[in-house]
Parts: structure tokens; sequence; C-alpha cells
């Protein structure tokens, strides 16, 4: 900042006193004998009774059955250590491994839909950015972003010169702003001289000016300062992750591995998670084995998925340890679950024995007997979908009727679509029974599904978000979603007449943080920036230590 307004602007504040705007207060608080399978949701094209209607609860997502474009050389199904891996169970497709849940899937689904939507008129009007006068508006969006910041601040500079010198008074919410240009902008000099600006006529700080102080001090060799207002924070607000992860990067770059770590730990505690950024700044400065091998803890616990910076960094963290010589490399899985790199199979998908109990139990309370279910039905009507479901043998596959038949969007061929995906799972050695044919909403479904064991599997293209979402807690939810990724059966694409029906692979695997006995980590990585929050990564880091 300028001499010249730093001397107006003090020799104003002195003379008066700074009217402290509104809304700046202090911190602000701010499988069975014989095979069965059970099709939900009748059609009144195929059994003559009402076509109920789908909630917004049950909304079908990620239709289109969009085809991978990853089936690329190398990445079908082996070969694996020399030999070709046999055919896979019917279930799955290894040779088309594409599923609603691979990463990007989403992605390319709504830029295919972009793409067939209609064009955009020719003789629309001329935006205002190509006339004349718009460039001459527009023309600092050419300039480079720092070139663009420094600009900003210059008028700034002399907007505040001008309201101190008319004025004598400094509003609260203006300063604010210019602090949040100078701090985006690197002028570390004049956030400093902001800070004293508003030390000095302010009683207290907000927590965005804390916030922007605490990011900026943190880079300088003023960090100190930094904690300190981070303990002011604490005070009256919990510090954000980011706050946290600003003063850690701070004392990892000045040599304070205790103070990091012991910041980190309050983090933690405090039931927030970490940025990628922090833990990547561990990895690179903060060498404390132990600890680090506990941040891959925390992520596969979590199911977390590093990227790629972060990843690079985890892998250089290995390589470079003394006398352990770690060997690291980018690859990927077959849908057997063998890691093409080092041979090893990956951690099942199915459920302990625990585990199916364990979820079992939440989706009967949270899902099937939660208030939200009776919004859709009664509990007349759940008593007797549940004897029905009780005086049948376990099933092998329950189909969501309604969803299945709506892959076909021209209505008279509903129930020749329902009937040929029922078809092609009586050819799987499914057997199809319409007896056994029942109106119901998702979460019969789902309970039809848990109650017949863990070895059934159910048919919908709905991915469920909003009952995942019922359910207590994030152990719980990441549960729910392993279970989901091993058990949904996805029709892959549109269902046509003298075709076979086909589904999307069911991985054998899961995608998550993996560790063998200390000798060998595996760790899914995101090496793209369109992964949806319901997909999973396909990209693996493989680390094996060398005997």
């Amino acid at each position: 900042m300028g001499s010249t307004f730093i001397l107006k602007a003090r020799t104003c504040l002195k003379s008066s006193q700074l009217l402290l705007h509104q809304g700046s207060p202090a911190f602000s608080t701010l499988k069975p004998p014989q095979a069965r399978s059970l099709c939900t949701r009748d059609l009144s094209l195929t059994l003559g009774v009402r076509q109920t209607h789908r909630s917004s609860s049950g909304q079908t997502e990620g239709q289109g059955g969009v085809k991978n474009t990853i089936n690329r050389r190398g990445e079908d199904d082996g070969p694996v250590n020399g030999r070709r891996d046999k055919r896979s169970a019917p279930w799955q497709r290894p040779f088309v491994p594409k599923s609603v849940f691979a990463a990007g899937t989403a992605k390319r689904t709504a830029e295919m839909l972009r793409r067939k939507a209609p064009l955009v008129c020719e003789d629309e009007e001329e935006p205002e950015w190509r006339t004349a006068r718009g460039n001459r508006l527009a023309c600092l969006h050419w300039l480079p972003i720092e070139s663009r910041i420094s600009f900003k601040i210059l008028v700034f500079r002399s907007l505040l010169t001008f309201v101190a010198t008319e004025t004598g008074t400094l509003p609260y919410k203006l300063l604010l702003r210019y602090l949040t240009l100078c701090v985006s902008g690197g002028h570390d000099d004049e956030v400093f001289d902001v800070y004293d600006i508003m030390r000095g006529s302010f009683p207290s700080l907000d927590t965005g000016a804390s916030s922007l102080f605490i990011k900026a001090f943190s880079r300088t060799a003023r960090w100190r300062e930094a904690l300190d207002l981070l303990h002011e924070l604490k005070k009256v607000f919990n510090p954000s992750p980011r706050n946290y992860g600003d003063v850690i990067a701070a004392a990892v770059l000045y040599g304070e591995a205790s103070t990091a770590w012991a910041l980190y730990d309050e983090l933690v505690e405090n039931g927030l998670s970490p940025y990628q950024e922090t833990w990547e700044v561990l990895f690179k400065g903060a060498e404390q084995q132990e600890r680090l091998m506990g941040i891959l803890l925390h992520m596969r616990n979590n199911q977390i998925y590093p990227q790629q910076s972060l990843a690079s960094s985890i892998k250089s963290w290995f390589e470079s340890l003394t006398g352990q010589e770690w060997t690291g490399t980018w690859t990927t899985a077959t849908p057997k679950g063998v890691c093409r790199s080092c041979g090893s199979e990956l951690e099942s998908i199915q459920l302990t024995a625990e585990e199916y109990q364990q979820l079992k139990d939440r989706v009967m309370a949270d899902i099937i007997q939660g208030q939200d279910v009776f919004k859709k039905t009664t509990p007349e009507e759940l008593q007797r979908f549940k004897l029905f479901v009780k005086r049948k043998p376990a099933f092998d596959v329950v189909v969501d009727g309604l969803n299945v038949a709506n892959i076909n969007k021209d209505k008279s061929k509903q129930s020749e679509t329902l009937l040929a995906v029922v078809l092609e799972l009586v050819e799987r050695q499914v057997s199809g029974d319409d007896d056994n044919t029942k109106r119901t909403d998702d979460p019969f479904l789902l309970y039809a599904t848990l109650h017949s064991g863990n070895h059934c599997r159910f048919v919908s293209r709905d991915l469920m978000r909003d009952h995942k979402a019922c359910l207590p807690d994030g152990a719980t939810r990441r549960l729910f979603f392993k279970w989901q990724r091993g058990h949904q059966l996805v029709v892959d694409g549109y269902v046509a007449a003298g075709r076979r029906v086909r589904f999307q692979s069911i991985p054998s695997y899961d995608t998550i943080v993996q560790t063998s006995g200390g000798d060998s980590w595996h760790i899914p990585y995101d090496n793209t920036e369109d992964r949806s929050t319901y997909e999973v990564p396909q990209q693996w880091l493989c680390l094996n230590k060398n005997h």
C-alpha cells in the first residue's frame, strides 16, 4: 500500500473515531437350491392392475447407459502374470468394464445429453461482449489474473484514500473487501498495513478477516502471528480446516513439525476433515513414518481418495524412506480384482457376515421403518409385504419393474422391455416368477433384497442416494455404498428387440485404500476432475517393499 494512503488513513483515524458498520461483530458465530426372482412395481401393461406413480425420491438417475471409452488395450480381464483369467460369472462382463459407479460416468452422460440437445438459433442476438462497447468493458479479462488483481488493488487504494480524506473514517466492510484483494493477489505488505489499521481501529475481527489474516501471515516469516490468531479464533468459534491447514503448512515450512502434528490432531479431534493440500504438506515435510501411515488408514476408514498430486507425494515419500526400498507404480485392476502391477488380489467387495447384519439392521430401522416410508405407503401395506416376502423362499434377484420398464421411452414397449430383462435373467440361471411380482417402492425393494441374504442382487438404475442419506452416520452410509456396488445390476444401454440384454459389470473388489502386512499398499486415486461423489476412481497406486 502506498505511503501516501497510509499517512492519510492513519491521520484521519486518529482525528476521528472509526465507525463500525453493522454486521461486523466480534467473531461472528457464524444362492438357494431353487433360484427365484422378485420383480417389484406392478405395470398395468402386464398385470392388469393400477400403475403407481413414482415419487421424487424414486426418480431414476444416470439413465442413458452411455458406453464407456475406457476399454483400451490392456484393460480387459487379463492376462495377469502370463495367464488369462477364465470367463467370469454371468453377473459380470469383464470385457466391457463399464459401471454407473466408475469415475466420470455422470460427466460423460451429461456431455452426451448436451450434444443431443437442440442447437442455439443462428439469428440469436449477439452477446454484449462481442460488441465494440462490450469489448472495451471486458478488456481487463484478457489480462493475466495477477495484473487484473494489481489493477483492482490500485483502484481500491485510491477509493480508500478518498473515503478516509472526505469522511475521516474507513468502514469495516470496505477494508475487508480491500483485504480480500490483497490476500488473493499475494500483496503481503499491504496485508500487514491493513492488519495494523484494523487492529488499532476495531475492538475485534470477524471470522472472515481472521481467516484472511491467517492465510496471509502463514506464508510469511510472521507465521506465528497466524498461530496466535488461530488460538484467538478458537475462543469463540471452531476454526475451519482451511485455517488449520494454513498454519500447519507454515509450521512444517519453518521446521516446527511438533506444532504441525499437534494442530493436525486438534483438527481431527474436532471432527473436521483435512484438506488434501494439508496432507500433501505433511507427506512432503513432516517425516514421521507412523503418523503418515496413520493418514493412509484415516483415508481407508473414511473412504477418501487422494487426488493425483497427493498420490504423487505419497509415492515420493515411500520411495524416499531410507533403507526400505519401496517401489511405486501407477496401475489399474482387472475386473477380477487383481493388481496389474504386482499380481496380488485386492480386497473383496462382499460384506462380512457382521457387516451385512449391521447394514441390514440399520436399513430396516432408518429406511424401511423410517418416517419417510409412510409418505408413500401405510403400515398395513408394509406389514403385508413383509409377510409376503417371509412366505417366499429367498430370492436371487429383485427387479425394480417400473424403473427397468422406463428404460424404453416408448410407453407401448415398456412391458416388452421388462420381459426381455427378466428372460435374460432366466437364461442366466436366475428364474423369473410372475406370481412373485408385487407393487412396491424403493424401500420395499431394499427390504426384499436384504431379507433374502448376502447373495441376492437387485436390478435398478436408481442410485438410491436419497435412501442412503437417511442412514444415521458416515460409516453406515459407506457400508451401504459398498453393498450397493457389489449387488446392484444396471442394464447397459437401451433394450432393443432382437438384442441380448447386457448388464454393467459388478466389481469383485472394493475400491478403498488397502494394505497387506505392511509390505504393500494399494491406493485408489483421483486422476480426473469429473468424478461424482457416488463414483469411485479407476486408477491405483501400487506400493511394494523390495526384499
